[in-house]
């Protein structure tokens, strides 16, 4: 059996019969007003993160949810775009779909405001997603690409940019691990299942988005997520996993490398009430403005006398000078 069918076979005995804290999270689901989360769905929410970012979601777009859950996130995206079929969430395995189907329509009776048309239902999965080239504004999924294989990741990340329109966003919750997890964790398929032996390293991660064509990428948060302690998993010593919740963007991928925001900021202490690189970046004198990880290099290695450059926060909702 492949680490696929495995992870397909285990997410239908959880749809059947869930399992709480499969993933735990540290943090309850977004609270948003007029939003009634059914039990069920609390019960179903097998994610790592969270891949629901208001700022992300004026104007009702359509998305795309790879992975539909106990369908959580189908709701939390469906309160942003109102109309038919405005999400799509796409599974393969029957069970799942059936009770994400039951839990949405639990929910229409709890949410006045909530249609089930709202949110449609498809069998597919990440390799092969049941819509057009360039059709949809978001791609989202929470703590499934964790599970792929690298060479298997890239293919998901390739055909979620297949569909996104031009500046779309592929926002994604997954855990990283703080070093590259041993060979015999990463064959363990029922750990896999269970996302805590498939994750990268943030490097490769963030590397791999890029490589699929993504030319701007923004971590919105990384905290602890679960400690693989060096007994339970026979490891020299013990290794921490985290989770990352990001948005990349489907834009052209400048010529100095792709920007990738990571909280940092510049700050300008020279005389002159500015600083301009004459590259689009302009630091007012004592004011932190946000930069990607690229400009903050070049910025520290241009003057380093005169910038200062903060440490990563890890967290970034936009409103950079890149």
């Amino acid at each position: 059996m492949s680490y696929l069918e495995t992870a397909a076979q285990f997410y239908s005995e959880v749809a059947q019969t869930p399992q709480v804290g499969l993933c735990c999270v540290q943090s309850t689901p977004l609270q948003l007003p007029g939003l009634n989360i059914p039990s069920k769905m609390q019960e179903m929410n097998y994610g790592c993160g969270t891949t629901v970012h208001p700022t992300e979601l004026g104007n009702q777009p359509t998305v795309l949810y790879v992975g539909v859950g106990g369908g959580l996130e189908a709701l939390q995206f469906a309160y942003f775009s109102r109309r038919p079929g405005a999400v799509i969430a796409v599974d393969p395995v029957l069970e799942m779909r059936q009770a994400a189907a039951r839990n949405l329509e639990i929910a229409a009776k709890e949410n006045p405001w909530f249609d089930t048309s709202f949110v449609e239902i498809r069998e597919g999965d990440a390799f092969n997603l049941p819509v057009p080239d360039d059709s949809v504004d978001i791609v989202a999924q929470n703590c499934l690409f964790n599970i792929f294989e690298p060479e298997d990741l890239t293919r998901a990340l390739q055909e979620a940019y297949r569909v996104l329109k031009p500046g779309g966003r592929l926002q994604m919750s997954d855990p990283i691990a703080t070093r590259p997890i041993p060979e015999h964790l990463r064959k363990d398929e029922q750990l896999r299942a269970m996302c805590l032996s498939g994750a990268l390293p943030y490097e490769e991660y963030i590397q791999r988005i890029i490589s699929a064509g993504f030319g701007q990428v923004e971590i919105r948060d990384r905290r602890p997520y679960r400690l693989l302690d060096s007994q339970t998993y026979n490891l020299q010593e013990n290794l921490l996993l985290e989770s990352l919740d990001s948005v990349a963007f489907k834009v052209i991928i400048p010529e100095d490398g792709a920007c990738v925001f990571t909280g940092k900021t510049a700050i300008y202490a020279g005389s002159e009430p500015f600083f301009d690189d004459e590259a689009g970046h302009v630091l007012p004198r004592g004011i932190p403005a946000s930069v990607c990880d690229k400009t903050a290099a070049k910025l520290a290695d241009f003057m380093p006398d005169k910038i200062m450059i903060t440490d990563s926060t890890w967290h970034y909702n936009g409103g950079g000078c890149c």
